[in-house]
C-alpha cells in the first residue's frame, strides 16, 4: 500500500512540475534572453562605435562595468517591491524601462552619456534576476529546483548564439537611413524588451492558487512540497539587516563576485579578443561566439539536471570556477591563435554556469523567510564584481597595450573563488548543514 501511495505520489509531482514548468519557463526564459541580449550586445557594438565616437579603451571598460553599479545598488530595494506589487507587474515594468533605456544608447556621443546611461541601464534591469529566483522558489519545490532554474538561464547563452548570429547584419545597415551600424544594433534589440513587457502582463501567472490551469489536487501537492522544505529549516527570526548580511549570502557573493569580475571582463571584449587574436571578421568572430552558446546550453542542462540528482552544489560551483580558470590560463599562455580560440570557446561555456549554480546554493541553503532580501544582496555582492572587472581590463588594456596582463592575472583570481567555495562547503559539512544531503 505504501509503495502504492508513493508511487502515485510521484505522478502527481512530476504532472504538476511539467504543467507549471510548460506554463512559465517559456516565458521567463524569453524575458531572460532579451535581457542578456540588451545587457551584452555593447560588446558586439563597441569595435564600430568606439571608433566613431573615440572611446578608449578604459572609456569603454567603464561604460560596460558601470551597468553592474546601478544594477547592485537597486537589487535588494527592487526585489522588495517586486515581493510588494508581484512578480507580473514588476518583472513587466522592469522589461519595459529596461526596453526603452536600450534603445536610447543609439543616442550617445560623450563618454559622459556613455557611463550615464549605461548606469540607467543597471538601474532599469535590478532586481530581474533574484526577483526570477523568488519567484521560481514559489513554484518548484527544492529537489526540482535544479532543472527549472537551468531551463530559464540557457537564456543567456541562448542570447549569445543569436547575438552573433544577428550583430553582423544589423551592424551591415551601417547608413541606412543615416544611422550607423551599431545605433541599428541598439534600435532593434531593445524593442522586444517593451513588447515582453505587454505579454508578462497577460500572462504570467503571480502564484500557484491563482491559477485556473492546476487542478485542486497539483495546487495542494505544491503547497505541501514547499511547507515540507520550510520545515527542515525551523522557525526563521531573522529580520532585514541579518538577512542581508547572512554569511553564506555573504561567501558565495564573494565567490561569485570574482567569477563574474573575470568572466564578464573577457566576454565584454570577446569579439575584440578574438579578432585581435585571429585577424577574423566580426561575422566569423560572431558565429563562433554562435556556437560556444549552443555548448553553453547543453553545459547548463547537465549542471542542473546532476546537481538536482546528486543534491550537492558547491562542488559543481568549484568545479565550473575551476575548469574557468584553465581556460583563461590557455588563453593567456596561448602560442597560436587556435589556442585562444579554444581557450575563449571553453572559458565562455562553463563561465556562464557559475551564477545559477550560485544562486542554487543559496536557494536550498537559505530560510525561505530570507530570501526576499537574501537573494537580492548576493546578486548586489555578485555584480560588484561585474563592474570591478571589466573596469580594470580596459585601464590594463591602456596601460599595457593588449588583453595578455590581465588574461594571466586571471587564473589566480578564479582558483581564490574555488577555494572560498570549497571551504564554506567544509564548514557547513562540518557543521551539519544543509550541504550534507548528498553525504546523507
Amino acid at each position: 500500500m505504501g509503495s502504492s501511495s508513493q508511487a502515485g505520489e510521484d505522478v502527481l509531482a512530476r504532472a504538476t512540475i511539467d504543467k507549471i514548468s510548460w506554463r512559465l519557463l517559456p516565458l521567463i526564459l524569453l524575458s531572460y534572453l532579451i535581457s542578456y541580449m540588451d545587457r551584452s550586445n555593447i560588446s558586439f557594438a563597441s569595435v564600430p562605435m568606439n571608433a566613431d565616437l573615440h572611446f578608449s579603451a578604459a572609456v569603454y571598460g567603464l561604460g560596460a562595468g558601470i551597468f553592474f553599479v546601478g544594477y547592485a545598488i537597486f537589487e535588494v530595494p527592487s526585489n522588495l517591491l517586486l515581493a510588494r506589487f508581484g512578480a507580473r507587474r514588476w518583472i513587466a515594468r522592469i522589461m519595459l524601462t529596461w526596453g526603452l533605456i536600450s534603445i536610447g544608447t543609439m543616442f550617445v556621443r560623450t563618454p559622459v552619456q556613455f557611463y550615464a546611461i549605461r548606469f540607467l541601464l543597471g538601474v532599469a534591469e535590478a532586481g530581474f534576476f533574484p526577483g526570477v529566483m523568488l519567484y521560481l522558489a514559489r513554484w518548484y519545490p527544492n529537489r526540482w529546483r535544479g532543472r527549472a532554474v537551468s531551463r530559464f538561464y540557457i537564456a543567456a547563452p541562448l542570447g549569445t548564439v543569436i547575438m552573433g548570429a544577428v550583430a553582423g547584419a544589423l551592424l551591415g545597415l551601417d547608413g541606412w537611413m543615416g544611422l550607423r551600424g551599431w545605433q541599428w544594433l541598439f534600435l532593434v534589440e531593445g524593442l522586444p524588451a517593451v513588447l515582453m513587457a505587454l505579454l508578462l502582463l497577460r500572462y504570467l501567472p503571480d502564484a500557484p492558487d491563482t491559477v485556473r490551469w492546476l487542478s485542486d489536487e497539483e495546487k495542494s501537492w505544491v503547497t505541501r512540497a514547499l511547507a515540507a522544505d520550510v520545515a527542515t529549516f525551523g522557525v526563521s527570526h531573522r529580520g532585514f539587516f541579518r538577512a542581508l548580511l547572512d554569511p553564506l549570502v555573504l561567501v558565495i557573493g564573494l565567490a561569485v563576485a570574482l567569477s563574474f569580475a573575470c568572466g564578464n571582463a573577457v566576454i565584454f571584449s570577446g569579439p575584440k579578443l578574438l579578432i585581435d587574436a585571429t585577424g577574423w571578421t566580426m561575422t566569423n568572430a560572431g558565429f563562433l561566439i554562435s556556437l560556444s552558446g549552443v555548448a553553453t546550453t547543453a553545459a547548463m542542462l547537465a549542471f542542473g539536471w546532476n546537481s538536482d540528482r546528486c543534491l550537492e552544489r558547491y562542488l559543481h560551483l568549484a568545479a565550473a570556477i575551476g575548469i574557468s580558470a584553465l581556460c583563461a590560463g590557455i588563453m593567456a599562455l596561448a602560442i597560436n591563435p587556435l589556442m585562444t580560440v579554444l581557450g575563449y570557446f571553453f572559458f565562455v561555456v562553463v563561465v556562464l554556469n557559475i551564477g545559477m549554480l550560485g544562486f542554487l546554493i543559496v536557494a536550498d541553503d537559505l530560510h525561505p523567510s530570507a530570501r526576499v532580501v537574501g537573494f537580492a544582496a548576493l546578486n548586489t555582492v555578485a555584480q560588484i564584481g561585474s563592474f570591478v572587472g571589466p573596469t580594470l581590463w580596459g585601464l590594463a588594456a591602456n596601460r599595457t597595450g593588449s588583453f595578455h596582463f590581465s588574461l594571466s592575472v586571471i587564473p589566480f583570481v578564479m582558483l581564490a573563488a574555488a577555494g572560498i567555495v570549497l571551504a564554506k562547503r567544509r564548514r557547513v559539512m562540518r557543521i551539519g548543514g544543509v550541504a550534507t544531503i548528498g553525504e546523507a
